[in-house]
């Protein structure tokens, strides 16, 4: 059995007799639809994207509610798409997998052409973004793809390059690329668009549009562009920047689950390693519990996203439910067992939820110091959303996600999920009472010394203040007491309102998170401390 369109027609009966759902909407008239005419581009053609958010689409066009598919673009590398769609027609295999063990199997077949935003690929993406049909361009980057600058202010290498080179210059990061993008758009008509992130991070959408309009105004300080340009980026009936929440853990390609799908007799399925060290399929495997809430502002029109299970409302409401989400209910409990999960040698997130230990610390941190301070937004229910977190998501032992992989841009994650919420108790008044918090953040430094709590070295994940951390962490050593001048030096970290959303130092946090990060660093340290933690925290 073969991923193509000949595949599925030539063993439609197959595919079905082995559980697949299979695309009944004409592939091939979706495809050329949407080169005449197309409505919808998307940046970031990951694993989020091509289980979640091209679902969506292929539901649509399932219903006969839209009669195009989506322009998918990575913004680098042009080595996903070619070894993960263009071998596949670009169909992707999508594989469900469910608490209790069995799987959905689906194929999903909304994906019109994929391309990368470098050389021809980028010509053929400025074609798609001229066109006055565009309705929006959707972004899957990471968090750390809208920055233009660190943690200290400083503008960041590619960021300054694309502004000094200019609108036609080799274009470095992908908000220079976004920009490029409507400056195609303005000269060809100034045609109305949307621009949405769908990313995992809070106020995605300002993120986006302080990103994009950083290059824009560069760009016009230094005489690339004309002022037009500038007010039309800059006025929100012509190009607006919606807020969204997105929820829908999808870990990397499993190999176990590429050999299932090589049993059932499909070939291809192994995952591969790019150059960069990702690791990439032609399937996606996620969990099935999913939320999307977007800000209901297109100035050119949108997909009837609504009828695929999409929440359309207003910023206020996106606003809310991104902080239950990333504040309360979800986030902060990830980031938790991913820095100690990597402490204390575990391979799985479920397998950590089996801990006693860890499960009491990310129960008292929903409970005892979220849901106190939760930002409620209506339409779905905290407490709901937090009790299916714990009890069904977390724990699912079908889902191959790993501390390591949550590890990843810790430092761009913590502002949030923890600094939001010691902000909210700080308005209540009752900070001093975070006993978890203060040890999570413990935890996440004495993770940056790259030693687990037998003492033996592990490679911490990627993170753009991977290496500024270490180096301001150097006084530390495993082994070792805390000596005076490396309490400077965390406290150095802990007063860094970049990092943390406040200064730790000033509201009285910092000597506790101290006092926890002096106790972890021996051998068993962070056991001990975290017992320590749940004591005190009486969780």
């Amino acid at each position: 059995m073969k991923l193509s369109y000949e595949g599925l027609k030539k063993d439609a009966a197959l595919w079905q007799e082995k559980g697949f759902i299979i695309p009944t909407h004409d592939i091939e008239r979706m495809k050329e639809n949407t080169k005449a005419a197309p409505e919808w581009m998307h940046i970031g053609a990951g694993n989020i994207f091509r289980g979640y958010v091209a679902r969506l689409a292929d539901d649509l066009l399932e219903q006969g509610l839209m009669s195009t598919g989506i322009f998918a673009a990575e913004c680098f590398s042009r080595e996903p798409i070619e070894k993960m769609l263009i071998p596949y027609d670009d169909l992707v295999l999508f594989v469900g997998l469910r608490a209790r063990g069995d799987k959905y199997l689906r194929i999903i077949g909304s994906i019109a052409d994929a391309e990368a935003a470098a050389g021809e690929g980028f010509e053929r993406l400025k074609a798609a973004a001229r066109s006055s049909s565009l309705q929006m361009i959707s972004f899957t980057i990471t968090e750390k793809g809208y920055a233009t600058h660190d943690m200290n202010g400083n503008v960041l290498e590619g960021a300054a390059r694309d502004i000094e080179n200019g609108t036609e210059g080799d274009l470095s990061s992908a908000m220079g690329k976004t920009a490029s993008l409507l400056y195609e758009r303005f000269r060809a008509g100034a045609a109305p668009i949307a621009l949405v992130s769908m990313d995992n991070c809070s106020a995605n959408g300002e993120k986006l549009r302080a990103g994009v309009m950083f290059i824009v105004n560069g760009w016009h300080k230094n005489g690339f562009v004309p002022a037009g340009f500038v007010k039309y980026v800059s006025d929100t009936s012509k190009v607006s920047f919606p807020w969204s929440m997105i929820d829908k853990i999808t870990p990397r390609p499993d190999a176990g689950v590429g050999r299932e799908l090589a049993d059932m007799g499909i070939e291809g399925m192994a995952p591969m390693e790019t150059g960069i060290g990702t690791f990439i399929a032609p399937f996606v495997n996620a969990e099935m519990p999913e939320y999307l809430v977007i800000e209901d502002s297109f100035p050119n029109g949108r997909p009837p996203l609504e009828k695929a299970g999409v929440y359309i409302t207003g910023r206020d409401t996106v606003n809310k439910a991104e902080r239950m989400k990333v504040m309360t209910c979800l986030n902060p409990l990830h980031t938790a067992l991913a820095v100690t999960g990597c402490l204390l040698g575990f391979g799985k997130i479920s397998e950590e939820m089996a801990d006693e230990d860890l499960k009491k610390l990310v129960y008292g941190l929903g409970y005892k110091e979220g849901l106190p301070v939760v930002t409620d937004p209506g339409i779905i229910r905290p407490e709901d959303f937090l009790k299916e977190v714990l009890e069904e998501r977390l724990p699912n032992p079908s889902l191959p996600d790993t501390p390591q992989r949550i590890a990843t841009d810790t430092s761009q994650k913590i502002p949030i999920r923890f600094g939001e919420t010691i902000k909210a108790h700080e308005e209540k008044g009752d900070s001093g009472t975070l006993e978890l918090i203060p040890f999570v953040t413990a935890a996440w430094l004495r993770y940056l010394l790259g030693t687990d709590d037998k003492g033996e070295p592990f490679a911490p994940s990627p993170d753009p203040l991977l290496e500024e951390l270490t180096e301001r962490l150097s006084p530390l050593h495993f082994g070792a007491p805390l000596t005076e001048e490396g309490e400077r030096a965390v406290n150095g970290i802990l007063s860094n309102p970049a990092l943390f959303g406040t200064d730790l130092t000033k509201n009285g946090l910092a000597p506790k998170v101290t006092a926890y990060l002096r106790e972890m660093l021996c051998a068993g340290g962070v056991r001990k401390t975290l017992k320590k933690a749940l004591d005190n925290a009486g969780a």
